[in-house]
């Protein structure tokens, strides 16, 4: 058995905002293929297949369905005639904690179902998938969900309902008329960059000629936005209601009217949506300019809507039978007289609809006629996948490889390429093979007359009959126990509970099982070929055990599978970690190449490092019983590489901890962890979250620690003042420091480009990319999208601290290093008299390959100390041991005494010097930053919530006691719901969503998504001093210092000191109730 041709092939991907309809959309186009009854659609919400999904009634992880339909169409001589097509669908969470399942669903499909419900409109998630699919190139379908609440929740008129709808489809092309908008911009940008660069080496070339002018073709090309667009009267608008299993598009109506009103379906169809009206005299359909004052209503209200409605209110709002008769009779519809008399109205309006207006007819003749098959869509899609630098809409191939993808070509000589995007873990024993087969009547029968037989002949020969179940004889028995013993079998496969699949997408070529091929991983660098000792780590060959198509929580093992289908793939257990490419030059596979630079130009990386939302919820786990630790360890292995989303590490504490997006995605993975990977009890810690630490110019500080000296000077010496220092701290300009939060990424990629050419110096390799990716994640920084582009970033850092002024305007050339970890917002500064020791300067001699002039040897080797000091105080600040941010050390002066250091050398006590320096510098940084104001910097949550008016008060009353703050709040018009934008601060957010829930009964459910650092305004160490301060708070201070309660909190979690008094309000009585 193999899957379908290209040609009749789509792949789609349903996105949308959590609660939008996404699953039960779905449920009505697997009714539609016989995989569940019609009655059960909506209800079941079959592709929800993990209890907790149902339990909460939310999609967790993305799952994929085949499924076969049946269209008409007209051949060229126009004759209907059926025509089957494959749609390969994928269901994707619309919560944002399950955001990266949506990108790992998105790079495998080739179109988009955009789910809106219509009465919430676009919300936050919906523009984060819409932005998502605008990225993948993938071509958009917007289905407008749950239409039936305008008629029964919000009891609108068609009129109005019509001019909701018009709204609505306005604010989701403004969000889409963005992206472009974005898009265009850096295109002109980078048009006129090449134009100069152009110019400019025109100019070179005719130096004599003066005036170089531009080539006249070389006009801007505009850009047409047309077709990005949803309008309904393009086709590309569904208006649906999932649970009432109806949708339809414009098309629907122009086809039943066009031979009522003897009007072309064509041209009835582009007046049917928007301000078109129907002349009742002359019965021509007129535009809004030719109503001279007569209130006709839109064809659009005249036709749809006013039917929609009537069977609405005459099924559900004011029952009547007769008028329900009627329509059916009208309609032509078939429901048997039984359901008619049904109570159930619910079910009564389901069953007029879909045999009225189905839904799943009208969402894949949508699918067949908007998204494009997978040879058409790939010659736009893949492009982008292979250089995300791209820019153009297509390129030609440059080779074989090339050829095959963009054209899809499923030859049997044609190179496969596959992308796996994700890895999934599924129970051993629900895979197809191991699955116990139901037996037949026939077989169950044919059983009992053997036991039967075999009965009457033991009677006959006196012997004790066997029992049904030991019926087979013990030689049989035993040699089929002798069989699972031999060496080399799958033992050891067999044992694992859980089993890993790739969740993939074959580009080009025919992949069958057996076939040996080539994994190229993530971190694969194509241009050093296979040979390159950095490459051959991030190349695995393997053996293709079993496909299978994918049929939500059933797999359907097939021999091959042909490009432009989405699959299922067992056989990289152990090789692949989350994502990679399947290379191979032809159907046959590799074979037993061992050399794999001959098949080096079928190799081709489309999986790329993907980043996603960064993961911020730490959970610490231990099991209950020391002796599982294994089976914990184990099972963390599994859950990282079945979860995109989630980093497991061993903290130097020796605490296992994940990372985890939210709350709600910490909960599945511990429950993971305890019902599948691991199988036992485990213990979480309560989360932990991340701050910052930073200081500012307060307005009452106490007097600077070093007299006769500016503010922040802190005077450090090491081992009997063998090495004198002094270190000034100062908060950063926050120009400067805004500047450095936002372009993280160019420092964290000039530290890898920095390690690359210390590597290359020293003649050592060492995999540094991996570690460094992996501390950036642990950090839960907040990576933007840098607002320089590289090679500007010391230019534009040059500009901004003009703008400072004062000692930052000529700091550029004198900044020694970045912290913490060499990429973070603090600067170390060389302001020593001489030549400074300048970081810009070292990256651009190791760029053009200089030697670096050699310095003093022993001066060079106390700078590194020293910059170890300033990376090891950034890293662990005084307050909490939290990450410093925002801070700038000026070293003023280190002197050295020789003789004294020599002595030390000849005495074999080096070590000694170099760590009480380091210690030293690191404890006269903190110092520094303390001789400010201290300030905590949380982690927020940007917060979006749904309300009505009703239950406002009770949102603003959950927000306040976790003391976010209210941002925005915006009423949706046309409807009682408001929608308010808060900030909260992490720490406070845990149960946050279960609160509100409760206080608003179910009404209002919160979105939580990362948004970076603010600082609490509070010093930690505040206490009342001042008269007014002491008349107000007392003493005692009732009035809880937050700040302080945090930062204790972190250090008591971390096992430092805490400054606690024991005996609080001594001299007040208690007497304790008995």
């Amino acid at each position: 058995m193999s899957t379908a041709e290209a040609v009749d092939v789509r792949n789609v991907t349903t996105i949308g905002h959590v609660d939008h309809g996404k699953t039960t959309l779905m449920d009505a186009l697997l009714a539609a293929n016989n995989i569940i009854s019609n009655r059960m659609a909506g209800k079941i919400r079959y592709l929800d297949s993990r209890e907790d999904e149902q339990e909460r009634g939310i999609t967790m992880e993305s799952s994929a369905v085949s499924l076969r339909f049946k269209v008409m169409e007209r051949t060229a001589q126009g004759d209907p005639r059926p025509k089957t097509y494959v749609v390969n669908m994928i269901d994707t969470p619309g919560h944002v904690d399950f955001s990266s399942e949506v990108s790992t669903a998105s790079r495998l499909c080739d179109g988009a179902l955009v789910l809106v419900d219509v009465v919430e409109g676009v919300c936050t998630q919906t523009i984060t998938v819409l932005r998502q699919a605008w990225q993948d190139r993938l071509r958009p379908i917007l289905v407008i969900n749950k239409f039936d609440r305008l008629i029964t929740e919000l009891k609108l008129a068609p009129i109005e309902a019509y001019h909701h709808l018009a709204q609505l489809i306005e604010q989701v092309n403004a969000v889409m008329g963005s992206f472009f908008a974005s898009e265009r911009m850096e295109d002109d940008l980078r048009w006129r960059e090449e134009r100069e660069r152009r110019l400019a080496q025109k100019k070179d070339q005719h130096a004599e000629e003066v005036d170089a002018t531009v080539n006249e073709e070389d006009e801007y090309q505009e850009k047409d936005d047309e077709d990005i667009y949803f309008a309904p009267e393009r086709g590309n608008v569904v208006f649906a209601s999932a649970i009432d299993g109806w949708g339809f598009r414009i098309g629907k109506f122009a086809h039943l009217y066009a031979v009522k009103l003897g009007i072309k379906e064509a041209n009835l169809r582009t007046v049917l949506w928007g301000d078109f009206y129907l002349d009742p005299k002359t019965k021509r359909v007129i535009s809004h300019k030719h109503l001279r004052g007569r209130s006709l209503k839109p064809l659009f209200v005249q036709f749809v809507l006013d039917n929609i409605w009537a069977v609405y209110d005459a099924v559900a709002i004011n029952p009547n039978p007769d008028k329900v008769t009627k329509i059916i009779t009208t309609l032509g519809l078939k429901i048997p007289p039984r359901e008619q008399k049904s109570k159930d109205t619910r079910q009564l309006l389901s069953l007029i609809f879909s045999q009225w207006l189905p839904l799943s007819t009208c969402v894949i003749q949508t699918i067949v006629d908007v998204v494009p098959p997978p040879s058409a869509a790939q010659r736009i899609r893949i492009p982008k996948m292979l250089y995300p630098d791209i820019y153009e809409a297509t390129v030609e191939p440059k080779n074989k490889v090339e050829a095959d993808l963009y054209s899809c070509n499923d030859a049997k000589d044609a190179s496969i390429v596959a992308l796996v995007s994700k890895m999934f873990a599924v129970p051993t024993k629900e895979l197809p093979g191991k699955k116990k087969k139901a037996l037949t009547a026939e077989e169950m029968r044919s059983r009992a007359k053997a036991a039967r037989e075999a009965r009457a002949a033991a009677a006959q020969s006196d012997e004790p009959a066997p029992s049904e179940a030991s019926s087979a004889p013990l030689e049989e028995a035993m040699e089929k126990v002798e069989l699972n013993d031999k060496p080399g079998g799958a033992g050891a496969s067999e044992d694992a509970e859980e089993t890993l699949l790739g969740f993939a997408r074959i580009y080009s070529g025919t992949i069958r099982t057996g076939t040996t091929i080539v994994c190229v991983l993530p971190k694969y660098n194509h241009s050093l070929g296979p040979a390159h000792k950095r490459n051959k780590q991030h190349l695995v060959t393997a053996k293709v055990e079993e496909l299978y198509t994918m049929m939500g929580r059933e797999l359907v093992p097939v021999e091959s599978v042909r490009a432009g289908n989405v699959f299922a793939i067992r056989g990289l257990e152990g090789k692949v970690w989350r994502n990679a490419t399947i290379c191979a030059p032809s159907a046959d596979g590799v074979g037993d190449v061992t050399d794999l630079t001959e098949v080096q130009d079928c190799l081709v990386n489309m999986a790329g490092v993907i980043r996603y939302a960064a993961p911020i919820v730490r959970l610490a786990l231990e099991p209950e019983h020391p002796a599982d630790m294994p089976k914990l360890i184990r099972g963390l292995k599994l859950l990282s590489q079945a979860d995109p989303c989630v980093e497991t590490f061993q903290q130097h504490t020796g605490e296992h901890v994940i990372l985890t997006a939210g709350e709600l995605h910490g909960e599945r993975c511990i429950r993971d962890l305890r019902e599948r990977f691991a199988k036992i009890e485990i213990q979480a810690s309560k989360p932990i979250v991340p701050f910052r630490e930073t200081a500012i110019k307060g307005v009452d500080m106490a007097p600077p620690k070093t007299p006769n000296a500016r503010r922040g000077t802190i005077h450090g010496a090491a081992a009997h003042d063998l090495v004198k220092f002094t270190i000034r701290a100062a908060p950063l300009h926050p120009v400067i420091h805004e500047f450095l939060v936002d372009n993280l990424a160019i420092l964290r990629r000039m530290q890898q480009e920095r390690k690359a050419g210390e590597e290359e110096n020293k003649g050592e390799e060492e995999d540094g990319a991996a570690e460094d990716d992996e501390n950036y994640d642990v950090q839960g920084d907040y990576i933007k999208k840098p607002t320089v582009k590289a090679e500007q970033f010391w230019q534009t850092l040059e500009e901004k601290c003009r703008q400072a002024g004062g000692e930052w305007s000529d700091v550029v050339d004198k900044i020694w290093a970045f912290g913490p970890q060499r990429m973070g917002s603090c600067l170390l500064i060389d302001s020593r008299p001489g030549k400074p020791n300048s970081l810009k300067q070292r990256l651009a001699q190791m760029k053009a390959r200089e030697t670096v002039k050699e310095q003093d040897p022993l001066v060079a080797s106390f700078d590194n100390h020293l910059e170890t000091g300033f990376q090891l105080a950034t890293f662990q600040g005084p307050l909490c041991a939290e990450p410093v941010e925002g801070m700038a050390y000026f070293v003023e002066a280190v002197t050295l005494d020789r003789e004294g250091i020599e002595e030390e050398q000849a005495h074999n006590r080096m070590a000694h010097l170099t760590g009480s320096f380091i210690s030293a510098v690191r404890d006269a940084c903190r110092n520094g930053l303390l001789d400010w104001s201290p300030r905590l910097m949380l982690a927020m949550y940007t917060c979006d919530i749904q309300a009505s008016t009703d239950v406002l008060g009770k949102v603003y009353g959950v927000v306040a006691k976790r003391r976010g703050k209210i941002v925005a709040e915006e009423m949706k018009e046309g409807t009682e719901f408001f929608t308010v934008r808060a900030k909260l601060p992490v720490v406070e957010s845990f149960g946050f969503a279960d609160d509100i829930r409760k206080r608003t009964s179910g009404a209002a459910s919160p979105q939580l998504i990362f948004s970076g650092y603010e600082m609490l305004d509070q010093d930690p160490f505040w206490v009342p001093t001042t008269e007014e301060e002491l008349e107000d708070l007392g003493e005692k201070a009732d009035r809880v210092n937050l700040a302080k309660s945090y930062m204790d909190a972190v250090r008591e979690r971390k096992g430092m000191f805490v400054d606690r008094k024991i005996v609080e309000f001594a001299e007040k009585q208690r007497t304790l109730k008995r």
